[in-house]
């Protein structure tokens, strides 16, 4: 059977899809926080409320959940969700397999997979 996957879904240059070494993530789901989501609402004159937003949240949450386990745990895949976001972005980090992320493409609650790295910023600098 042939994986039909979701090309709509951005994926990270950075991440090296054939490699057999383990990758951390940020999957990032198409559905907004729930204050923004609040917010657009009001942008385009409706009204959601704080509850059913954060419901949505929630909800897309427990979608993904399923989808990996009909798709990757189901296919022996090890992954670790190491972080859950909600508040300024909808996702989580997690590690996988890099070769497995192909596997996320199928996601329909996926809007795209980052590379988990630490940035730095340098300090500004002084002119005295």
């Amino acid at each position: 059977m042939e994986e039909e996957m979701n090309t709509s879904i951005f994926v990270d240059p950075d991440i090296d899809l054939s490699s057999e070494g383990t990758v951390s993530v940020i999957v990032h789901f198409k559905t907004q926080p729930a204050r923004v989501a609040m917010a657009l609402a009001k942008e385009q004159g409706n009204l959601l409320s704080f509850e059913q937003a954060t419901q949505k949240v929630e909800n897309s949450h427990a979608r993904f959940l399923k989808e990996l386990e009909q798709g990757l745990v189901g296919k022996h895949v090890e992954y670790t969700i190491t972080r859950t976001y909600k508040t300024v972005i909808n996702g989580m980090a997690m590690k996988l397999p890099a070769k497995s992320i192909i596997r996320l493409l199928q996601s329909s609650e996926i809007a795209a997979i980052y590379a988990n790295q630490e940035v730095q910023l340098d300090p500004p600098i002084q002119f005295y």
